[in-house]
């Protein structure tokens, strides 16, 4: 007689069925173990607040942590089916441990416009950010819990579909009640705690990476899918002046300088050397930025709706560089950065590290391993301009300089080796492990070599005031922490953001043809220095400049409307 038995895999040992896992229970460790590895950011921020201590830190503090573990099962609860479950975990055990690592690192938080710029990172920005301590972090947390989450046999399905979804259900009211039963409890701590340290909310991991996603999603699908809405229809030139030659600006666009950290502004060191010596330059002190990140400033500052209405916009439009080239003039964008972020789609535009084959390529000394220094923006610039449509050319030229500038965490990458006066240097990019005073070296060199670029640009210009009426305005995009407070680089939310990120230099320096044509008072000029300005002046103070008149310009946003007699 045979003896019916039950099938068991030879890779498996008997009792093998009773240590499989229940998916749930898989949910719940997961939430568990981010909770604990992965939001020590979180727990060391609330442990500094000055009205956390003794008990009240621990009570609250074990409730935020008991929360943050049964919101991350919450969400990750609808995905526990055995076919999804692991690659989800696998994904939220990553995002957390990439997000705990910067966060740590860099002292930033993880809001919408930080998940922009996390998107738009290109291979450059992506090479500056490794370490062997982002690793080791990645590792940590991330890779050795994925590893052992997918040697786990996970239990079959029981039951018919009815009574597993009853069972999430169940887990899902569970969790549910645990989060809004801590909440209740702790409410006068909580809401005050979170009214008063909005950036908290931030550091949820790898919530606020959900969070973020679901942001820019949503805004993407709100806004009508097309082109952006033109600008400038009614765009056209002023007449010249008798004998006045056409306008050349070169509008550059820096990156992460401080305002506080130039010379010009008052700052202690000698970080403008070339720029203090060049007559009738004059810089603007008092200047806010529109954004803490490049992919926020960019658009905001070149668009004609100023900040607050741009954040408002319920559809994208055309920005600056095309009204000036609907105006007629011949419009080129160089760029030594990540790029334009879409500005430059519809004009004339090129790349310093990814040339035209054949075409304007730098030399060797200022280009390596697809990087420039910013000193390639001015190479063969003449030639790039003679490229350009003869006629449009013939009106006047706006050339926009989109710098490398400074760039971090690889402060010492930005500056060449013969112009670097300040020493020691920090040549890591895991900035915390830097001197402060090595940081801030590595940081005032690439100032400096920011100032010998400009001049360099301001000499050029000098060098065709017979042919054209020239100008230069330079802008930071941004500014960049250097540890203060524990923060590094920039993207802080702009209600949180400390000054250093948003109090940035802008330059103008004007040809004597452009004085003529625009009837400039200098001395005007120089009474506007402490002027409350912002990037929303930008789009107005250019069209000025380039003697471009539209329905879209303002003239009490235009920085030197006041200053001119033409115009």
């Amino acid at each position: 007689m045979a003896i019916s038995s039950t099938a068991v895999p030879a890779d498996r040992a008997p009792d093998a069925a009773q240590r499989d896992w229940h998916p749930i229970t898989l949910v719940f460790l997961a939430g568990l173990w981010i909770a604990a590895a992965a939001n020590w950011p979180l727990w060391r921020a609330l442990a500094a607040l000055p009205e956390m201590h003794g008990l009240r830190f621990a009570v609250f503090g074990a409730s935020m942590f008991v929360a943050v573990a049964a919101l991350t099962a919450l969400v990750l609860l609808p995905l526990s089916s055995r076919r999804v479950l692991r690659p989800a975990i696998t994904l939220f055990l990553l995002a957390a441990a990439f997000g705990a690592y910067f966060m740590s690192s860099y002292g930033v938080v993880i809001d919408p416009t930080m998940m922009v710029n996390v998107l738009q990172t290109d291979v450059r920005e992506t090479r500056d950010l490794l370490s062997l301590r982002m690793a080791l972090t990645v590792v940590a947390v991330g890779v050795l819990p994925a590893l052992w989450l997918w040697r786990q046999p996970l239990r079959a399905p029981t039951g018919r579909w009815p009574s597993r979804v009853l069972v999430r259900m169940i887990a899902a009211a569970a969790l549910l009640a645990a989060i809004v039963g801590l909440g209740y409890a702790n409410f006068q701590t909580l809401s005050s705690t979170t009214r008063n340290h909005k950036e908290l909310r931030y550091l949820i991991n790898p919530l606020n990476s959900v969070y973020a996603l679901g942001r820019i999603a949503f805004a993407a699908q709100a806004r009508p899918a097309g082109p952006p809405q033109p600008i400038g229809l009614d765009a056209r030139l002023l007449a010249a002046p008798p004998g006045a030659k056409p306008p050349l600006v070169l509008l550059v666009v820096g990156e992460t300088a401080r305002a506080d950290h130039f010379a010009l502004n008052g700052y202690e060191r000698p970080t403008n050397p070339e720029l203090s010596r060049i007559e009738g330059l004059v810089s603007f002190r008092q200047v806010r930025s529109c954004g803490t990140s490049t992919a926020a400033s960019l658009p905001c500052m070149f668009s004609p709706l100023g900040r607050q209405a741009f954040l408002d916009r319920q559809q994208d439009s055309e920005n600056l560089v095309d009204l000036l080239q609907r105006a007629g003039l011949a419009v080129l964008w160089l760029d030594n950065q990540s790029g334009c972020k879409g500005l430059c789609e519809r004009v004339p535009h090129a790349s310093t590290a990814q040339p035209a084959p054949g075409q304007f390529s730098a030399p060797g000394a200022l280009c390596h391993g697809g990087e420039c220094l910013d000193e390639a923006l001015l190479y063969d610039l003449d030639a790039r301009i003679a490229a350009l449509d003869a006629q449009r050319r013939a009106r006047g030229v706006v050339v926009v300089l989109h710098q490398m500038g400074s760039h971090g965490p690889a402060y010492a990458s930005r500056s060449p080796a013969e112009r670097k006066p300040f020493a020691p240097e920090c040549t890591s990019n895991v900035l915390q492990d830097c001197a402060s005073d090595a940081l801030v070296n590595a940081y005032d060199n690439s100032i400096v070599y920011t100032d010998h670029v400009l001049s360099q640009a301001v000499a050029w210009l000098a060098a065709r005031n017979d042919a054209w009426s020239t100008a230069m305005l330079y802008v930071s995009d941004h500014g960049e922490s250097l540890g203060e407070n524990g923060l590094y680089l920039h993207g802080v939310p702009y209600a949180i953001a400390p000054q250093a990120q948003t109090h940035v230099p802008m330059l103008l320096w004007l040809g004597s043809g452009a004085k003529r044509a625009l009837g400039v008072d200098g001395s005007c000029l120089e009474r506007l220095r402490d002027a409350p300005l912002s990037h929303d002046n930008l789009f107005h103070t250019t069209l000025g400049l380039a003697g471009v008149r539209a329905s879209e310009y303002r003239s009490e946003l235009d920085a030197i409307a006041n200053c001119r007699t033409a115009g």
